[in-house]
């Protein structure tokens, strides 16, 4: 019982995510600030493979190729904000996993508040109207008919 019991935990501390697993020995730099760095700017990097994957935990070729480009720029004497237009400018915007604010992106961050604002409006817009239109009951109705109708509700 005690070997399943340790053979059970012994997969399930394998299967759990090890951090920056993805990083190779061969890409670690010497500088452990730099090293610091580059981590830090690839958690912010999209693997354009994997899509929703960090290049820091992406296991893919490009990942790796982007990773290499980071250290090279960070050994270059870039900092942190050249590196990333570097990039971006080299693969765009997508490859940033907080896309920014500025420029069309604006757009894009707020068309779901404004859609669902129109949304509203139309909405409301639509059952006012709905509400103030008369009955089909009523149109029907000629004038003596209404009058005799109103004075019924009236009682």
């Amino acid at each position: 019982m005690k070997r399943l019991i340790l053979a059970v935990l012994a997969a399930l501390l394998l299967s759990l995510p090890i951090p920056s697993a993805a990083v190779q020995p061969d890409e670690v730099l010497a500088d452990p600030a730099l090293e610091e760095r580059a981590r830090d700017l690839s958690k912010g990097l999209r693997c354009l493979v994997c899509r929703n994957e960090s290049i820091d935990d992406s296991n893919a070729d490009l990942a790796r190729d982007l990773r290499l480009l980071v250290r090279e720029r960070l050994v270059a004497g870039d900092s942190n904000d050249e590196v990333i237009e570097f990039v971006v400018d080299r693969y765009g915007e997508f490859v940033l996993l907080k896309p920014t604010t500025t420029g069309a992106n604006w757009l894009l961050w707020a068309a779901g508040p404004l859609m669902l604002l129109l949304g509203g409006t139309m909405g409301l817009v639509y059952l006012r109207g709905r509400s103030r239109a008369p009955s089909k009951a009523e149109a029907d109705l000629t004038q003596e008919e209404q009058d005799r109708l109103k004075r019924i509700l009236d009682d």
